[in-house]
């Protein structure tokens, strides 16, 4: 008889591990135990179903729950929630329909995830406030829409969840205001996008309000309000999108450890300090690229990359995780923004760098050829060594070069050969030089 692969969490992670498991080692006996009914979902494909440019909620299911039974042959348990880990004795609690039984293991992978931060507001309750970070609050959104006929959305935070939501909701019909209590949105990706976005935002009708702290919602039942230092501004729903925090209770009271992050610590093949337990996806650290540091980026490559890693681990062949560069983009109306690894020199400063950096506006194919677009770049390099430590892009066409940057940070390359790189040219794609060729020659003179 197999040993026994036991994964708490359905989704990115915990899918990912499962399938690579059992694939590698078809005598492995793989459960998996997801306390809701979704399993293997496209998260980040949440506000395009809200906006209407996705038709139905399943669409966004990778793998049906009855496809991993089925077809993988995985013991996939909907709605049976793990309520404690005993890595003594190997050990899992499950409950599920109101009873409490024993699973043994002889691996365990914690895919938990992370949850959407409620700040303590008051009139959080109201009917018509909502976070976004699962299926079924998407789905509670698009009805609420739907049923209630709302003329005015607020928004509350300005990282990717609130960006997106401003547009889908605009998208809907309802007008939209956005409050950001730091000085720019995106604040992960410098200020160099943040300006570019926040006009672009403007230009939309987004009624936005930087540096402003929202201090709760107000209505009679239902959410009419939102509570500002300064007064109220009317809201007939609200989307609170400020964060989000790695789901870690589970693996606390176990005696598992937490990283400086304050997601699960993990090794660079995501085992965590007690024997045979792993941890991946959102709920646990990654090393950054650049730093070398753990860092928490709740990303979903990085949850796929990491748990199907674990699952070749544990079918016999140790895998690394990988590290993370927080690679990420975002599309805003019509703009896309994108950033990798470290967009400004305060924070290289605080990395233990000595930083230069530089921000250029190229364009994104030839003046000549139709659909050329301006792209502003930011690259930032230590001086010393002449190692790129990260970048950001933004522009209506050409986000997703970005890619270049990442991949360079990964390679640990210097300013000097991303400038050498050997990129593709022809007029209907790119420059000769392009944009991102041209801010790494530019910055290298700088280094000078």
């Amino acid at each position: 008889m197999g040993e026994t692969f036991v994964i708490v969490g359905g989704d990115a992670a915990g899918m990912s591990a499962a399938s690579k498991a059992k694939r590698d080692d078809p005598d492995l006996d793989v459960i998996v135990f997801e306390k809701g009914e979704w399993v293997s979902y496209a998260a980040c494909g949440m506000p395009y179903y809200v906006k209407g440019a996705v038709d139905d909620l399943d669409d966004l299911v990778a793998v049906t729950p009855e496809e991993f039974r089925e077809e993988r042959d995985v013991d996939l348990r909907t709605g049976h929630e793990v309520v404690s880990i005993d890595p003594e004795a190997k050990v899992v609690t499950v409950e599920a329909d109101g009873e409490r039984f024993e699973q043994p293991y002889d691996h365990l992978l914690i895919g938990t995830g992370a949850h959407a931060i409620e700040p303590p507001f008051d009139g959080i309750d109201l009917d018509g406030v909502f976070t976004i970070h699962d299926m079924d609050e998407a789905d509670a959104i698009d009805d609420y829409v739907d049923a209630h006929d709302p003329e005015t959305a607020a928004i509350v935070g300005g990282g990717y969840v609130g960006i997106e939501m401003a547009e889908a909701l605009d998208e809907r019909g309802l007008s939209v205001s956005l409050y950001e209590m730091l000085p720019h949105v995106l604040q992960p990706f410098g200020d160099p996008v943040a300006g570019v976005v926040e006009d672009h935002l403007r230009e939309q009708g987004v009624d936005l309000r930087l540096d402003t702290p929202v201090e709760g919602f107000s209505g009679d039942g239902r959410v009419e309000r939102v509570e500002l230092e300064d007064g109220t501004v009317p809201a007939d729903l609200v989307i609170v999108g400020v964060g989000v925090a790695p789901n870690t209770d589970l693996a606390e009271e176990a005696g598992i450890e937490l990283g400086p992050t304050g997601a699960i610590a993990t090794d660079e093949y995501g085992r965590t300090n007690a024997p045979d337990v792993y941890a991946a996806g959102d709920c646990a650290e990654a090393t950054n690229v650049v730093t070398g540091d753990p860092d928490h980026v709740p990303l979903a490559l990085t949850a796929n990359r990491a748990g199907r890693a674990i699952g070749q681990t544990v079918a016999g062949e140790p895998t690394r995780v990988g590290g993370t560069a927080g690679t990420a983009i975002v599309k805003a109306f019509d703009l896309g923004a994108a950033r990798t690894g470290i967009v400004d020199e305060d924070e290289a400063r605080e990395a233990g760098f000595d930083p230069a950096s530089v921000t250029i506006t190229a364009p994104t194919r030839p003046h000549y050829y139709p659909g050329a677009e301006d792209l502003r770049v930011t690259l930032v390099a230590d001086r010393e060594s002449g190692r790129l430590l990260g970048g950001s892009v933004v522009g209506r066409d050409g986000a997703k070069r970005i890619d270049t940057v990442a991949t360079a940070l990964s390679a640990g390359m210097t300013v000097d050969e991303v400038e050498s790189l050997d990129l593709a040219y022809a007029p209907p794609f790119s420059p000769v030089w392009d944009p991102i060729l041209t801010a790494a020659k530019v910055l290298s003179g700088n280094l000078d």
